[in-house]
Formats: structure tokens, C-alpha cells, sequence
């Protein structure tokens, strides 16, 4: 197959233009390598890639409006006539936004559905397109839609079966947690650091700290170190529980993003609120003030 495409995509003619086309994944025959109307490319399900970028995308959008799309697009034949988009979500977003009519494509035999994310998968992980909670997300697909085991995951992925399960453990923590390392607040490493933290309340006192002291994830490792090493408590008899109480400690604890006690005897009681650093109390002191305003 001819891997140059000798016109760029951008609707004008480009005299002796030559782009080099990057073959996508060879485990599947290709049709034909043509170029298509770009309406008549249905998105990929199956793209693990939630957040696309705006700004890069409309970087992305100015390059192929100058120089055309140096790499086709992976498409499938649909039966209604139109096709099915495998690898390239990006480029098909960034070929809207700049205009484009048609767009060059391989096109592939129909595949499984398994094949489908993988393509997509893979593609995504080898150009540093998914966030660590995006990629978390794809390999659970691959394990609860297809059966995959994390030593198979590793395999197709060409990482260590560690490397999988550390970054699936990510959707163990807390929406919010998970929110903050897929935006790039907090790194995996910090979100690994808090995972070694028992219980969701010490995880977002935690969160709070490591954004309020900037810290590096060396620091967050010594400080959950710290954290866990810590004399243990000896813990009063168990009293039963109170519902009034038990119903408002759930809702401070959601309001604070920290561990409360609430202890109500009749119409009297007190609460107690844990902190484990300044910058938490302080935190916590501007939280109580928001909730006045």
C-alpha cells in the first residue's frame, strides 16, 4: 500500500505536498485507503478518551487547516453507508472544527467490539492521551466487558501487570480525589499516597492537606507514613448508634470533607472535628466561614 498521501485535506490545492501516513495497527486487513466525507463518520463508542481538550484541539484544528491530517483516520463500514470511527476521535474533532470535508482514511473489515476498544485503547495510551482515571476506566471495561484478566491487560499494553492494577486501584478513591487527579490537580503518585489511607474521611482530610501544602508526592508518601504510624487509639466500649446523630455526622462529613463526631444526649450533645495539620483547621475555618455567608 502507498503510505503517502500526495494533497493535504485542507480544501485547497497544495502543489507537490507530500505527507507521510503512519500506519495504524497491523492485526486487522485493510480494505481500501481513500478519503470519505466526514459526515459520514459516526464517533467510536468505545473511545476511552472522555475530556478533549479545547485549546490543544483547536491547535490541533489550525495544523490540518495549514498542512491537512498527516495520519488517516480508522474507520469500518457501517451496513447504512456510513462508517464506523475505530482510531482518530481527536483528528475527526479537530477536522470539524477546521472546516473539513472530507477526510483520509483506512478503511478495516469489521471487527469485534473487543478489538474496537482495544485499537482505541492502545492508540490513546501510546500518544499520552487518557488521564490515569480515563485509562483506570478503560482497563475496568476491558476486564468486566470482556473478561480480560489484568496479566492480559499488561500483555496487549506492554506494561507491567503492577503498573495495571495501581492505576485500576485509582477508582477505589473518592469522586472528588478521582476528579482532582484526572484534571491534573494531584498526580497518580498523590492519589496512590492517599490510597494507603483507610477510609474515605482520612482520604479527604488528606486530598485537603497535600493541595493546601503543595506538596510533592515524596512529601505525601512520608506524611501518609506518618500518618499511619501513629499510636493507635484505644477506642471507647461501643454504644449504640444514635440515627439523629449518625444522619448529621454524615452530612458534615460531606459539607467538611473530614472526619466528625457527633455525640447527642437528649436535647445536648457536642461535635467533634478532626484535623491533622494547620493548613487543614485553617481550611477547615474557611469552609464554616462560606457556610455563614
Amino acid at each position: 500500500m502507498d503510505n503517502t498521501l500526495t494533497t493535504a485535506q485542507t480544501g485547497q490545492e497544495t502543489e507537490n505536498h507530500e505527507v507521510k501516513v503512519v500506519p495504524p495497527p497491523s492485526n486487522l486487513p485493510v480494505l481500501n485507503f481513500t478519503e470519505i466525507s466526514i459526515d459520514l463518520i459516526k464517533p467510536n463508542p468505545w473511545q476511552p478518551r472522555k475530556v478533549f481538550a479545547p485549546d490543544t484541539l483547536q491547535q490541533l484544528a489550525d495544523s490540518i487547516r495549514e498542512h491537512g491530517i498527516l495520519q488517516p483516520l480508522v474507520v469500518i463500514p457501517v451496513d447504512d453507508g456510513t462508517y464506523q470511527l475505530i482510531v482518530g476521535e481527536r483528528r475527526l474533532r479537530a477536522a470539524k472544527l477546521a472546516g473539513l470535508e472530507k477526510v483520509p482514511v483506512i478503511v478495516r473489515d469489521t471487527v469485534e467490539e473487543r478489538h474496537k476498544l482495544e485499537l482505541a485503547l492502545i492508540e490513546n495510551i501510546q500518544r499520552h492521551n487518557l488521564d490515569p482515571i480515563e485509562e483506570a476506566m478503560a482497563y475496568q471495561q476491558l476486564i468486566d466487558q470482556y473478561q480480560m484478566t489484568q496479566e492480559e491487560i499488561s500483555k496487549k499494553m506492554g506494561k507491567h501487570r503492577t503498573t495495571i492494577t495501581n492505576t485500576l486501584r485509582l477508582l477505589h478513591l473518592p469522586l472528588r480525589i478521582q476528579r482532582a487527579v484526572a484534571e491534573g490537580a494531584i498526580s497518580e503518585g498523590h492519589g496512590r499516597a492517599i490510597m494507603t489511607l483507610p477510609g474515605m474521611e482520612k482520604q479527604l482530610a488528606f486530598f485537603e492537606t497535600i493541595v493546601a501544602e503543595n506538596m510533592t508526592v515524596r512529601q505525601a508518601e512520608e506524611r501518609s507514613r506518618e500518618i499511619l504510624d501513629r499510636p493507635k487509639v484505644q477506642r471507647a466500649p461501643r454504644v449504640p448508634v444514635n440515627p439523629e446523630a449518625a444522619a448529621l455526622e454524615s452530612e458534615l462529613r460531606g459539607k467538611l470533607g473530614t472526619k466528625v463526631k457527633v455525640q447527642k444526649n437528649g436535647e445536648t450533645g457536642k461535635i467533634t472535628i478532626e484535623f491533622y495539620s494547620q493548613e487543614e483547621l485553617n481550611s477547615f475555618l474557611d469552609k464554616v466561614n462560606k457556610l455563614e455567608t
